[in-house]
């Protein structure tokens, strides 16, 4: 049979359409092996967005209550400027009141000296137990904070994140939130306060620091001579 110029092309339209056809099979099938593994990215990359939305909407929320009390503040300081001398005399404690009230709500910078307190995850981890009871926990921090401001701290940090009233402490796993802030440990507490008050408060027989040790935490604390805090939140802002 004599092949003419047709066949010659009608034969090289038919190898090279099935050789598209093939390379389109073995594309679609390792888009389709690959596709649950970027599902599964992207759900967890979305659930990381939620996350990060709503930390940055309670830290939002935080800042307009602060600024709250900054404008309470101003009122009470300018009440107090229009008082008389005889008057002045009366309401000397509640200025006194003001200024700790400024520094615990931290618009104000706070320099004196304190103790610095290191809470660390345990070096040591027995054979079968859980990882997670041998980490530095949220309420293991909180009860730190607690300790230091019932003892008379007048400002308190957390790995150089300053702390105001509102101030919130979240856990997730090995990861501690601090008003949205992301810290890890080791985590350096500071406070500015009276050094022997503050370490004796905390090393009391049965208190924070045995309980701390109690449950696996590393703790060592120093005393300081001088830590200075920049104010929380600029009232400018």
């Amino acid at each position: 049979m004599k092949v003419n110029g047709k066949h010659v092309i009608l034969s090289l339209v038919l190898l090279v359409t099935g050789f598209i056809l093939a390379i389109s099979y073995q594309f679609a099938k390792e888009h389709q092996d690959t596709n649950p593994i970027t599902q599964r990215q992207w759900r967890h990359e979305d659930e990381l967005r939620n996350n990060i939305i709503l930390e940055q909407a309670i830290n939002r929320n935080l800042q307009e209550d602060l600024r709250g009390y900054q404008t309470q503040l101003r009122e009470i300081e300018t009440q107090i400027s229009d008082l008389t001398v005889e008057q002045e005399v009366r309401v000397a404690s509640l200025i006194e009141d003001l200024d700790r009230l400024r520094k615990l709500v931290g618009t104000v910078k706070v320099k004196g000296p304190g103790i610095e307190v290191t809470l660390a995850d345990s070096s040591y981890i027995p054979d079968g137990a859980n990882p997670n009871d041998y980490i530095v926990h949220e309420e293991q921090i909180q009860k730190v904070v607690q300790e230091l401001l019932v003892a008379g701290a007048e400002a308190v940090a957390i790995n150089g994140y300053r702390l105001s009233n509102n101030s919130f402490i979240q856990c997730i796993g090995p990861v501690i939130y601090i008003d949205g802030y992301t810290s890890y440990a080791p985590f350096v507490i500071t406070a500015i306060g009276d050094p022997l008050n503050l370490e004796g408060s905390m090393t009391l027989p049965g208190g924070v620091r045995d309980q701390l040790v109690n449950d696996f935490i590393e703790v060592r604390m120093q005393q300081k001579n001088e830590i200075i805090m920049e104010p929380y939140l600029a009232e400018s802002r």
